[in-house]
């Protein structure tokens, strides 16, 4: 009987050195010059989106800077945002650390910090003690005040390409024992949004029902909820004749089926880029052949021979898919979008 697991992927395999960092080079190859020249600075302010690595390179930092976990604290600050919590924090960065040359604050979601709990700590970010190192992470950088901005060292952390994050969910996969499909790693990647977090936790509900350590994309879309490939492809495959009542069908499926209609444009946004490049650019054919599925290809190669999926055609499910946050029924702005895109006059 196999053991269960209590340790999530992403923990699992969250990365212990810069050397394991990936999406982050421009982030990483700087600290590691500041270390290695003694240059290193007093605060620093991690900002992208969630799930990219802020915390996890704080921690490596710290490491790096021979902070032991005694003397490494980690606050979370949509927790701890008031000025009581920064008071506490301020009278703390005096004591002299227990063991390692600097006493390490890693504020998390730093943005939720109150404009006074700001203000109190501002001097000590400005003049701390020569033994304490701040690093700000948080998701939106134009909420963290500009006079503390100013007085530390930014990095902005970026979404992973999704290439990037299908080669870390099959590399994880084998690490597991498992074999992933491509397509399968490219949906995951798709799914994840830039999240090496979101994508580590859908492979792990991936692998956890996988029964014969091979997954396809199949597995992925039962766990996941996403689409089946075979409803994108009648969408697409009726959107490129212009057909809007088999269009429109294939969207009333995926609702029956309770499919999440973002995720259904997304993938629906990437196949009708992959016509486009197949019929622009078709020396890419081969690297699109390893982020799809054959049927996927197959049907992709048929339709770039005519032009009936235009970069217009594109641009309204790109519109369609901002709309769907805010739509008051949520498959609305891509009914609209495929009206219009068979609304157009069929070529000749």
């Amino acid at each position: 009987m196999k053991e269960a697991r209590h340790t999530t992927l992403y923990r699992e395999y969250r990365p212990q050195v810069f050397e394991d960092v990936r999406g982050q080079e421009h982030v990483v190859k700087t600290l590691k010059t500041a270390i290695k020249n003694k240059k290193t600075a007093h605060a620093y302010l991690f900002a992208g989106g969630r799930g990219t690595g802020k915390t996890t390179v704080a921690r490596i930092l710290a490491r790096a800077l021979g902070v032991s976990d005694k003397d490494l604290y980690e606050i979370d600050a949509a927790s701890n945002r008031g000025i009581d919590d920064v008071r506490l924090l301020r009278e703390g960065v005096y004591a002299m650390p227990f063991e390692s040359p600097y006493k390490f604050y890693i504020i998390d979601e730093a943005h939720m910090l109150t404009k006074e709990a700001w203000n109190a700590l501002l001097k000590t970010v400005e003049e701390p003690p020569p033994h304490v190192v701040f690093v700000f992470a948080t998701t939106d950088r134009d909420k963290v005040p500009e006079t503390i901005q100013s007085r530390c060292e930014s990095y902005t952390f970026k979404q992973p390409t999704r290439a990037v994050l299908a080669d870390t969910v099959s590399d994880v996969a084998k690490s597991e024992g498992f074999a992933l499909e491509r397509s399968a790693a490219d949906l995951i990647a798709l799914l994840a949004e830039g999240s090496f977090r979101d994508a580590l936790s859908i492979l792990q509900k991936v692998l956890s029902v996988s029964k014969d350590k091979k997954v396809d994309v199949a597995e992925v879309e039962a766990v996941s909820g996403a689409p089946r490939g075979e409803v994108v492809r009648v969408l697409l495959k009726a959107l490129s004749t212009k057909d809007a009542a088999g269009s429109l069908s294939a969207i009333q499926q995926a609702v029956e089926e309770n499919f999440d209609m973002r995720t259904l444009v997304k993938l629906l946004i990437h196949r009708m880029r992959a016509v486009l490049l197949m019929r622009f650019a078709p020396e890419l054919a081969e690297i699109l052949a390893r982020e799809l599925t054959e049927a996927d290809v197959a049907l992709a190669a048929e339709i770039a021979k005519n032009p009936a999926v235009t970069s217009n055609a594109l641009r309204a499910v790109l519109e369609a898919h901002a709309h769907m946050a805010y739509a008051a029924v949520p498959h609305l702005p891509l009914e609209l979008a495929v009206i219009d895109i068979c609304g157009e006059a069929k070529p000749q």
